[in-house]
């Protein structure tokens, strides 16, 4: 499976913005409204909300979905909180267009996926119920999901590689929704003198601290320069899978020059800098902060060609973790993100690799029994597995 990365300026970018390039997605926030596991939605600032709430007509849903955690998985699910949110209606082929995706109705993006599990439309643009999610990192996210502060914690690593200490799992429920091909990336300058590419024994000695100068790296044609070592935020699922993928323990000991909180900073500091090294989502390459060919394991991966492909060794599963089971308002809005139309465009939108059909077809068995039977090409929305649904297997 491989995917040409493209940045092509759309309606879509100009109006919702992309995680690459924002701190946040769409701006709005709900007003502090509470969702059904009791937790408040995010104002504005680093920990910004996606998904813009309009106002109007009681929501028959109740309050929001909330959702907070991984700065890897925000750009899926909140700009899928963004168009949930505006309910567009079907004749907006950008943003919803049913017949694209084989679904023949002509209901409002929202109202559909809602409708599957039984809530019904406000008969305008108000969707029957809002999204709101909220911008942290993996660990953040686990943990307000366990103390039923939001409904879905966001996470781009195994909550058995966050919670590793935990001794049950039992009560996650594990929703993949994408996979990462997790790049590394340096500075302009560094690309520019000929680092262009790193073997997997050239990345782990300088995260051990053993190679501190590119001059000790081959293909650097510039003078002597400090490694720059930039680390995501223990906690986060990106240093965790990181860590996991690369020296095979995510306890492994790293060394660090300065950990950085979300991906959007990472970038900004690479950009910024002219020595810097960094490991990053996909979604957030690009620029002054490019992507080094990776020669891992015998085979050479590049952007743009197989990073990320079947057998990349730092690609990992983006998670949408439910607790306690998953309540129908969770499964309407992962349901949709798990169909051909929210691979399209909220998965490989923003660069993330999209799930094949019989994979989605087994994440949707995760999923409660809907209210409606609708066809998706791989399956329809009933699970025979509803009642093994707490599980962390993926």
């Amino acid at each position: 499976m491989v995917l040409v990365m493209t940045r092509k300026t759309t309606r879509r970018r100009v109006l919702m913005g992309v995680g690459a390039s924002t701190t946040i997605g769409v701006a709005g926030c709900l007003g502090g409204s509470t969702g059904a596991g009791g937790g408040n939605g995010s104002s504005g600032g680093p920990n910004g909300s996606g998904g813009n709430s309009s106002g109007g007509t009681q929501q028959s849903g109740g309050g929001p979905l909330t959702a907070d955690g991984s700065s890897t998985v925000y750009p899926i699910t909140s700009n899928g909180a963004s168009v949930w949110n505006s309910n567009p209606p079907a004749d907006d082929e950008e943003y919803w267009g049913p017949g694209q995706y084989g679904f023949d109705t002509n209901k409002r993006m929202a109202d559909f996926f809602a409708g599957i599990y039984g809530f019904e439309a406000s008969g305008g643009s108000q969707p029957p119920f809002s999204v709101n999610v909220g911008l942290s990192h993996s660990g953040t996210g686990i943990e307000k999901l366990m103390n039923e502060q939001v409904d879905i914690g966001d996470s781009s690593a195994p909550v058995k590689e966050e919670l590793p200490e935990r001794k049950s799992y039992e009560n996650f429920t594990d929703h993949v929704v994408g996979v990462d091909g997790q790049p590394v990336v340096v500075s302009k300058p560094i690309y520019d003198a000929g680092v262009t590419k790193l073997t997997g024994k050239q990345l782990k000695a300088i995260y051990k601290g053993e190679i501190t100068d590119w001059q000790n790296v081959e293909g650097y044609s510039g003078s002597s320069k400090e490694i720059q070592v930039i680390c995501r935020a223990e906690g986060s699922g990106t240093d965790t899978a990181f860590r996991a993928n690369l020296f095979g323990s995510s306890d492994a000991p790293i060394k660090c020059d300065s950990r950085i909180g979300q991906n959007q900073q990472v970038r900004t500091t690479v950009q910024q800098s002219d020595n810097a090294i960094a490991y990053m989502a996909l979604a957030f390459v690009g620029g002054q902060a490019p992507a080094v060919a990776l020669e891992l394991d015998g085979t050479t991966y590049e952007l743009g060609k197989n990073l990320g492909s079947k057998g990349y060794p730092l690609s990992r599963d983006l998670h949408c973790y439910t607790w306690k089971g998953t309540s129908k308002k969770e499964a309407a809005f992962i349901n949709m993100l798990l169909t051909e139309y929210g691979q399209k465009q909220f998965v490989e939108a923003n660069d993330y690799f999209t799930l094949p059909p019989e994979r989605r077809q087994k994440q949707r068995s995760k999923l409660p029994e809907p209210a409606q039977q609708v066809s998706y090409g791989g399956g329809n929305a009933s699970s025979s597995n509803a009642s093994n649904s707490d599980t962390t297997s993926s």
